[in-house]
C-alpha cells in the first residue's frame, strides 16, 4: 500500500476519534494538522484530511487548499464530520463553497456523523447554535427539513452519532488506490 498520512483538525473530539480509527485501519501515520508542515506531507502518496463542519466551513481545510498546487498529484481524501446525516444535500453545498471546481476533480469526499455536547460548546458556538435554533423555530413544522426537525429534537442535549463502521467506505477506497 502507498505511504499514507491521516491529518485532522478537531474542536470537540469527534473528528479526532474518526481520524484515529482511520489511521489505525490503514496503518497510516496520524497527525493533528497543527503539527505538520507542507514539507512533511511531500513524502506521502496519500493524504487523508478530516475536519469538522462549522458554519458551512471545514475546520482547518486551509492546509489543503493553500497548498493544493503542491499536493494535487497525491491521492487526497477529505472527510467532514458533522451532525447532519451523510445523505444530506447540505454536504454538496459545503464542498462547493469550500473548493473550486478544479480542486474537486482531484479530491474524494466522505462525510461522517459526529456528536455534540451543548454544555461543552464554546461561548461563540453556543450563540451560533441558539441563533440557528431561532431561525429554524420560525418555520412551520411542515416546511422544516428532516435535518432541521432532528436538530430541534436534540438541541441542548449530548448526542454521539460516531460509529466506527461508517469509516469502511473511506478505508476501502484508500486501500483500493
Amino acid at each position: 500500500m502507498k505511504k499514507t498520512i491521516v491529518l485532522y483538525k478537531s474542536k470537540y473530539g469527534s473528528t479526532e476519534k474518526y481520524a484515529k480509527w482511520i489511521a489505525d485501519d490503514l496503518k497510516a501515520d496520524l497527525y493533528d494538522s497543527a503539527n505538520i508542515k507542507l514539507k512533511d506531507l511531500m513524502s506521502y502518496d496519500t493524504i487523508v484530511y478530516g475536519g469538522g463542519l462549522f458554519s458551512s466551513g471545514i475546520n482547518g481545510i486551509s492546509l489543503i487548499k493553500r497548498n493544493f498546487d503542491m499536493l494535487k498529484n497525491k491521492n487526497i481524501i477529505v472527510f467532514t464530520v458533522g451532525l447532519s446525516p451523510t445523505d444530506s444535500n447540505e454536504l454538496k453545498s459545503i464542498i462547493d463553497k469550500n473548493f473550486k471546481e478544479d480542486m474537486k476533480k482531484y479530491i474524494k469526499f466522505f462525510h461522517l456523523r459526529g456528536g455534540i455536547d451543548y454544555k461543552n460548546l464554546s461561548f461563540i458556538h453556543k450563540i451560533m447554535m441558539n441563533m440557528l435554533k431561532k431561525i429554524v423555530m420560525k418555520k412551520k413544522k411542515e416546511d422544516m427539513t428532516e435535518d432541521e426537525k432532528a436538530f430541534l429534537e436534540i438541541f441542548g442535549d449530548k448526542v454521539d452519532f460516531t460509529d466506527k463502521k461508517t469509516i469502511k467506505p473511506l478505508v476501502d477506497y484508500v486501500k483500493g488506490l
